[in-house]
């Protein structure tokens, strides 16, 4: 099983130092995201809450986002998930919030995308967006890829922050 808690140590300590706080929205990741966050000891100085968004009714009474709102968005797009990356952290009152959308596999979405598909947004004091697009249908190792790359975005933008 891949390490929950080192890829995190690094953004819970800049987190920790600059008093944020960190709220999460996560869809094809399952809570990898946030369970990543939490097997960090002392979790609770930065870590606000998360929630799992994987279906558009998630979304809506979750995140407070209405249907009209989210039926005006491209699905998988970096709109898309910075619309919810900002719901997540204005809901909670976080600095930052995070979100993540994407096809794990082994089938694609609803929406014709293929699996191997993840779109994350960071949003706070820096937003920043990444894509990730493997052609990948394995999916638990998608969702593990997913999860990693979220940390990373976020630890970026920690970092594009501090050099404000």
């Amino acid at each position: 099983m891949p390490d929950l808690a080192g890829p995190a140590l690094v953004l819970a300590e800049l987190l920790k130092a600059h008093h944020e706080t960190l709220a999460v929205a996560e869809s094809s990741t399952g809570g990898l995201i946030s369970a990543s966050l939490l097997a960090v000891p002392g979790a609770s100085a930065y870590y606000l809450g998360g929630t799992v968004i994987y279906t558009i009714k998630a979304r809506n009474e979750l995140l407070g986002l209405s249907k009209e709102t989210l039926k005006a968005q491209s699905p998988l797009t970096e709109a898309y998930v910075t619309l919810c990356a900002r719901a997540i952290r204005e809901k909670l009152g976080a600095t930052w919030g995070i979100a993540e959308l994407g096809a794990t596999g082994p089938a694609g979405t609803s929406y014709g995308h293929p699996p191997g598909i993840c779109v994350l947004a960071v949003e706070g004091p820096v937003t920043l967006t990444a894509r990730i697009d493997n052609g990948c249908g394995d999916r638990e190792a998608n969702m593990w890829e997913f999860a990693h790359t979220a940390l990373q975005l976020l630890q970026r933008a920690l970092q594009s922050r501090a050099s404000l």
